[in-house]
């Protein structure tokens, strides 16, 4: 997958693909909220609420242009 040049997943850049962020996950919804306010900045990522560790968003990822295949959460190619 690595560089590999793909279309979007079709599914809104502020869904995460359920392998990627399952719906039971229990920090989800400030996982989402976190995401959402980064995106509409343009921001190429955001601390996660509970580890810290830096995120990249699924529109940074997209202008990006092909999917590295390293599983990021908001990886906006992922379709499978």
């Amino acid at each position: 997958m690595s560089g590999e040049r793909r279309p979007l997943a079709a599914r809104p850049l502020t869904e995460p693909h359920p392998s990627r962020l399952s719906p039971e996950h229990p920090d989800r919804t400030r996982i989402l909220a976190a995401h959402a306010v980064a995106l509409a900045a343009g921001e190429a990522g955001y601390p996660d609420p509970a580890t810290g560790l830096f995120v990249l968003t699924a529109g940074f990822l997209a202008r990006r242009g092909t999917c590295c295949g390293r599983g990021c959460r908001h990886c906006p190619y992922v379709d499978d």
